[in-house]
């Protein structure tokens, strides 16, 4: 299965914004290697890097030395209100210096910091085999409904 195919199915994305994610995923490496300064890649992009560093040989042995000159290494965050405020700066930063080099972001893959840094990371990932997931939208419409029938129900049941 080639990586982006993994990387689609993985995540629940189409082939072309998986495409797309690769592609920007590509222009971030490309920050992180030139410039000044840390660089933070939006989620998107950092589900391609997590998944990209499990192909250990292309990264390290192609990706790394041949396509960035030298080599991109992923540190985990140690949390905290310090640790957010240095990644919505960075992130900020990074934000700034695409707009520099490629132009302007694709907002659905490079949201807002705000996105970014504060309601991302508390989404959960969860797998379709362990759950099912139904919209806010749906449950609201399916709980007027069920409040709607009890109503008629006792309205029915207080006329007898």
């Amino acid at each position: 299965m080639s990586f982006a195919v993994r990387l689609a199915r993985e995540n629940g994305w189409s082939a072309d914004h998986a495409a797309r994610v690769i592609d920007e995923y590509r222009k971030f490496a490309l920050l992180a290697v030139t410039g000044d300064g840390e660089v933070t890649p939006s989620d998107a992009v950092d589900q391609a890097w997590h998944l990209h560093l499990t192909y250990t040989r292309d990264y390290w042995e192609r990706f790394c030395p041949e396509a960035l000159g030298k080599a991109l290494h992923h540190g985990p965050t140690a949390g905290g209100d310090a640790e957010r405020g240095r990644f919505f700066r960075q992130y900020a930063n990074t934000l700034k210096r695409y707009e520099a080099i490629f132009g302007p972001v694709p907002a659905d893959i490079w949201p807002s910091a705000q996105q970014r840094l504060l309601d991302d990371p508390r989404a959960r990932r969860v797998h379709p085999r362990d759950a099912i997931m139904i919209s806010r939208k749906a449950v609201r419409r399916a709980m007027v409904a069920l409040l709607m029938g009890a109503a008629i129900a006792f309205l029915l049941w207080w006329r007898t």
